[in-house]
């Protein structure tokens, strides 16, 4: 079982909590996921990679629930990309029903695996 907090003193971030606390006996940790079909798009891209985690979750017998951590690796990564990375992000929530809160860090990176990739993205899931 997943807890997620944000414990007074942190600011409150509406896309993600700051603590997940974890009390299940068995990991999950999904590799990163990439738009496979995809353009070169970041929003659609964002959108793909995330129904991508949902998915390996599904098959390890986990939610969006169950996530203690999530990593997102952009490339050429700058603050005025946010608008796409959240639509991306509200367009997977829309398509799949739920939402992934998690405690999340974000990188930007020089390149991904292949040049059209522009949004790479892992988690950790803790379930009993």
């Amino acid at each position: 079982m997943i807890t997620l907090v944000n414990p007074d003193g942190l600011p409150t971030i509406d896309v993600y909590h700051q603590v997940a606390v974890a009390s299940g006996t068995r990991l999950v940790f999904v590799a990163g996921q990439v738009a496979w079909h995809a353009e070169p798009d970041l929003a659609k891209q964002v959108e793909e990679a995330y129904v991508n985690v949902h998915t390996a979750l599904k098959g390890a017998g986990a939610t969006f629930k169950d996530l203690a951590r999530l990593t997102m690796y952009v490339v050429d990564w700058t603050p005025d990309k946010m608008p796409q990375l959240l639509a991306g992000i509200a367009n997977a929530a829309a398509r799949l029903g739920e939402t992934a809160r998690p405690p999340a860090t974000l990188i930007g990176v020089a390149a991904l695996d292949v040049p059209e990739h522009l949004v790479e993205i892992e988690a950790t899931a803790v379930i009993d």
